[in-house]
């Protein structure tokens, strides 16, 4: 049974939270608008980043539904200055749950915002939502559901990238969606 939909935003400007999309992530996100607009989503719920709500507009636009914030769905926080090896800290979140860089969030912390976030929309009964992301949050989401998800599908995802969740909350299996 199909539950909802996640997906991560379409291609951006930067990584600060007020990025817009760039002119490819714009048409990205009429095309993701086409994408899911005949799949009976009766929800749309974001993370506040801006690329986020950006990606999903058009979709809301065309099913006269407003864009709901979850700053929960925010990205996962590495770390608040630069971090040299970011990309290890990145590999070594899905098997290390507890790592951290310095001062930032460990993807335990981040998978824990994440389902909470997951069970609020449950909770909103609503019969088909879609949820809007990011890369790195929702690729721990992913592999918490499949543990052969990991840095590679992280590093393999695009922008943007639709997923399906079947099943009951909180036993989703996923599928990527019009590949």
């Amino acid at each position: 049974m199909l539950w909802g939909f996640v997906v991560r935003h379409c291609a951006a400007a930067g990584q600060e939270p007020e990025a817009g999309l760039t002119g490819e992530g714009i048409r990205s996100a009429d095309e993701l608008a086409d994408l899911l607009q005949g799949e009976g989503i009766d929800a749309i719920v974001s993370s506040p980043y801006r690329r986020a709500r950006e990606s999903v507009e058009p979709l809301a636009a065309r099913l006269g539904l407003p864009v709901s914030i979850d700053d929960r769905l925010i990205e996962h926080r590495l770390s608040p200055e630069p971090v040299d090896e970011w990309r290890e800290y990145v590999r070594r979140a899905f098997s290390e749950p507890h790592l951290r860089a310095p001062n930032g969030e460990s993807s335990a912390e981040t998978l824990e915002r994440a389902r909470a976030a997951l069970s609020a929309v449950v909770e909103g009964g609503y019969r088909r939502p879609l949820i809007a992301t990011h890369g790195l949050l929702l690729s721990l989401l992913l592999h918490s559901l499949d543990p052969s998800f990991g840095y590679t599908g992280w590093e393999q995802m695009g922008n943007p990238e639709a997923y399906a969740l079947f099943g009951r909350f909180p036993e989703l299996r996923f599928q990527l969606w019009g590949a």
